[in-house]
Formats: structure tokens, C-alpha cells, sequence
């Protein structure tokens, strides 16, 4: 049987990156602590300095605790076009280990700016109490670029290594 995935190559590791970058949303999929089930939701993603994702959850939110319990998660991006088969339009998975950002701290305060820059919006609830940011470090990747184009990608691939 052939292997049904191909070589990464300039192309794929573009068509990814550029996935990323236009992402302002992610489908995050996280293991709950008490059953194992996994759960999956939506939440906003920015960029860190290097450009990995980056978001901001609640304490409040069962995909915290689901972090906090074991911080390996997964997220998606890339959305279909307006036309055709939704399968058919690229789409990138990221497996990744959450990073809570401790506040105060030099870190924290450096990527609430850059967070701020990209959803100004989040000004109204990012130093309630309950909000982390987190840095979602991406161990590696999965592109699915269209039909029959699936790529493996390393954070390097992703330029974040």
C-alpha cells in the first residue's frame, strides 16, 4: 500500500504557515480530566512572537481544567470556502502542549500587548481574575491541503522551531 502522505516540501510548509497566520479562531481539542472524553470548543488564537498560537481562556471554562490536568492538546484551523465540498478546502492540525502564562511576569505582560494588537476586543475582560493567556507549543503538525494532498509538519516546518 502507498503511503497516502507526501513529502513535505516549500509549498506545504506556505499553504500551513499561511493557515496559521490567517486563523482567528481555532477549534481546540482537549482529554477531560475526570472521564478521559475528549471535548472539543472554540476559541480565539494570536500569535506569539514567533508566531505560534496563542490564546486566552477562563478558569472558568472545562477546557482549562482539562488543560491544566494534562496540558497535550490539539487545534484546527482553516475554514471552508463559501463554495463546493467543505472536505475539499485546506486545513491544518497542530498537536501541542499548553504553556499558562504566570501573571505578573515579563512574559505575560509582553504577550498580553501582542494579544491586545491582534484582538483589541479582549480588552474588556483580559486582567478579569479569571483569564490566563496561553501559548499552545506546537509539537507538530498535520496539513490536509486538499484532496490527496496530506503533509506531516514539524514546528520547524511551521517556522517555530
Amino acid at each position: 500500500m502507498t503511503d497516502p502522505i507526501r513529502p513535505t516540501d516549500d509549498e506545504a510548509r506556505a499553504l500551513a504557515r499561511r493557515l496559521l497566520d490567517d486563523a482567528r479562531f481555532a477549534a481546540l481539542a482537549v482529554s477531560l480530566p475526570d472521564t478521559g472524553t475528549p471535548m472539543v470548543t472554540r476559541i480565539a488564537l494570536a500569535r506569539d512572537e514567533q508566531g505560534g498560537p496563542m490564546t486566552l481562556i477562563s478558569s472558568l471554562s472545562q477546557h482549562t481544567a482539562a488543560l491544566r490536568a494534562s496540558p497535550a492538546c490539539s487545534l484546527l484551523v482553516g475554514e471552508p470556502g463559501e463554495r463546493g465540498d467543505p472536505l475539499t478546502h485546506p486545513r491544518l492540525t497542530l498537536q501541542c502542549t499548553a504553556d499558562f502564562l504566570p501573571r505578573p511576569g515579563a512574559a505575560h505582560d509582553r504577550l498580553r500587548a501582542l494579544y491586545l494588537e491582534q484582538i483589541p476586543k479582549a480588552k474588556l475582560y483580559i486582567d478579569f481574575g479569571d483569564f490566563t493567556l496561553v501559548r499552545l507549543v506546537v509539537q507538530e503538525g498535520f496539513l490536509n491541503g486538499g484532496f490527496g494532498k496530506a503533509f506531516r509538519l514539524t514546528a520547524e516546518d511551521l517556522a517555530l522551531g
